[in-house]
């Protein structure tokens, strides 16, 4: 012992040819080191953008001629407005930015162009969904260009005059539900979602798996029970966990942070319990399929940092491809987020919920068929 040399060579390959070989047995654990590396790459790279353009946007023309029509064509050659609806008036247009249908909705009021060529100045309203000051800030900033320029075409001959000098109209710009841009309004909300995936799935992945090291699995399949009874029982606990994630939540948003809260928290309540229990299904699943906790954990994250870049709590949601988007409708995240967002900003009801609300129970009722039929009554 006293002459063995403090490092042998031999020993330290022969540890690292046994690492290597355990690693390449781990498919799950070789799988998640190229993964999660690939799956970054593609979602900072090709989905993440913080400049969103295209923004849908509704027009309520109350005067319309060509001024009008000068206007919504430099609002679509800026690249931040898609003038995609035309409203007919204010309660339309109020429901449009409720459900999150439009981002702006643009007004031109009667009398407009009477009022420009008489060099008044007239004001267009411009109204604004808020609740995502990233999403909205460069588009509102766009708009100084759009006014000094918009109408050079149609200001010919005796209204040349009016290029010079102040510009020819004035855009009022109403930011709703969130007027002075705080950005606490729409993170602390979204925190609420982003808290109850991550810890709502990771949890619940690791029930059947601990029951399998611990050596316990025997005495779970020994008792007359069914799958769906085993699932219930276990997932039912943790949806009062997630309730009192929930109320710690709420309550730093409304003390610490100021965050309003309009809508109804009854509603808020019920759509909880559906998201809270597509997680939960989305964790059991998990654990029927990892073989031990490491690999449970490791999907859980994996399900994780794709549901929180793609549901639009870091980034505009409507800064991404369409195919990204496309993706982040299948997470309930991204449907909880509008909702709760929905509720406590814009005090909305439940019939401008149910459009987010819908994905989120049928995304609970495949993830609860794939639990159940990758649950088996045995130990293999």
């Amino acid at each position: 012992m006293a002459n063995r040399p403090s490092l042998s060579w031999s020993r330290l390959v022969a540890i690292m040819v046994k690492e290597l070989i355990q690693l390449k047995r781990d498919r799950m654990t070789f799988a998640m080191m190229l993964g999660v590396p690939l799956l970054q790459l593609l979602l900072f790279g090709y989905a993440i953008n913080t400049d969103p353009k295209g923004l849908p946007t509704a027009v309520n023309i109350a005067d319309p001629g060509p001024f009008s029509r000068a206007l919504v064509s430099a609002l679509a050659n800026s690249g931040y407005f898609r003038i995609d609806r035309q409203v007919s008036g204010e309660a339309e247009a109020e429901r449009l930015l409720a459900t999150g249908d439009v981002q702006f909705v643009i007004s031109v009021p009667a009398g407009f162009s009477r009022a420009l060529v008489r060099g008044e100045h007239p004001a267009i309203l411009v109204e604004a969904d808020a609740t995502d000051p990233a999403a909205a800030g460069n588009a509102i900033a766009a708009l100084a260009q759009v006014s000094r320029t918009a109408f050079d075409p149609a200001l010919t001959g005796p209204l040349q005059s009016l290029k010079s000098g102040a510009d020819p109209v004035e855009f009022r710009i109403h930011r709703r539900y969130n007027p002075e841009g705080i950005t606490q309004y729409n993170i602390v909300p979204g925190l609420m979602g982003v808290i109850l995936t991550m810890t709502m799935i990771m949890l619940t992945s690791l029930t059947v798996t601990r029951e399998r090291e611990r050596g316990t699995m025997e005495n779970l399949l020994a008792m007359p029970v069914r799958p769906s009874e085993v699932m219930v029982g276990k997932i039912l606990p943790y949806i009062g966990v997630g309730y009192v994630q929930v109320a710690v939540t709420l309550i730093a948003a409304r003390w610490l942070f100021g965050v309003p809260m309009i809508g109804s928290f009854a509603l808020l309540s019920a759509t909880l319990l559906l998201f809270i229990a597509a997680n939960l299904g989305v964790g059991f699943t998990f654990s029927t399929v990892a073989r031990n906790q490491l690999q449970a954990l490791q999907m859980s994250f994996f399900f994780f940092l794709p549901s929180m870049l793609l549901s639009g709590f870091m980034f505009p949601y409507r800064g991404m491809p369409e195919w990204a988007q496309v993706v982040g409708e299948v997470f309930p995240l991204t449907h909880f987020l509008r909702i709760t967002r929905g509720i406590l900003l814009k005090g909305n009801g439940f019939a401008e919920t149910w459009p987010d609300l819908w994905p989120i129970a049928l995304f609970l009722a495949a993830a609860t068929v794939v639990a159940l039929k990758r649950y088996r009554m045995t130990l293999d």
